[in-house]
């Protein structure tokens, strides 16, 4: 695989940026998103600025983590299908889905002052979910010794975050981002390859558990 510029770039901007929100709260705060002051104030920037700032490093590191590893992917693929312009559909995914995945959010909290929430969230899942589509067989590693097929990691991370977007956790993570995010990761690779559902379902069918 060669070198995925965009990937990478975007990892580093979003790191520096959240690190420099974790030492300065007034820039925390100007950053999230905030339905209430994106409807009322016309503060629309939000929607993309939450995408780059984290709770904590916990979270930035693992939205990073499971970004660096599909992001490659599906960038490199893009890129080999159509040129340059493959960069612009990588975008299309990661920086879409951010802001799609906060539509339903505005929606239901633009009239709560205090509501907040932040995070890559919506973006990560839509590239997890585009590269699932392409490769759903690919095996998904955890600890390093822990591997089952994409598709099936990709079932048990939506109802992980149904879970949690149902009980609410207070950390200003939007959980529900990830369910949104992974919607639209899927349907937009079918908009820009509709074959790739064609491959996603023969890929499916060659599948054993055993």
């Amino acid at each position: 695989m060669t070198a995925t510029p965009l990937t990478f770039i975007i990892i580093g901007l979003t790191v520096l940026i959240s690190w420099q929100a974790f030492q300065n709260p007034n820039l925390l705060s100007k950053y999230m998103l905030n339905p209430y002051q994106v409807k009322h104030r016309k503060q629309y920037y939000r929607f993309l600025s939450s995408g780059f700032i984290h709770a904590g490093w916990m979270h930035l590191l693992f939205n990073m983590f499971t970004f660096y590893f599909f992001a490659q992917t599906v960038e490199f693929r893009y890129v080999s299908e159509f040129g340059l312009t493959g960069y612009f559909h990588f975008l299309l995914v990661y920086i879409g889905g951010m802001i799609v995945a906060d539509i339903p959010t505005y929606l239901k909290y633009k009239d709560v002052p205090h509501y907040n929430s932040l995070g890559a969230s919506g973006g990560v899942a839509a590239v997890l979910f585009n590269s699932v589509l392409f490769y759903p067989l690919n095996q998904v590693c955890l600890y390093g010794f822990l591997c089952i097929p994409g598709f099936i990691w990709a079932i048990i991370y939506i109802i992980y975050s149904h879970v949690y977007d149902r009980q609410g956790s207070g950390d200003n993570i939007n959980h529900s981002a990830h369910l949104y995010g992974a919607l639209y990761g899927f349907v937009i690779g079918i908009v820009i390859n509709p074959m790739s559902i064609v491959s996603f379902f023969e890929q499916l069918s060659r599948w054993r558990m055993f």
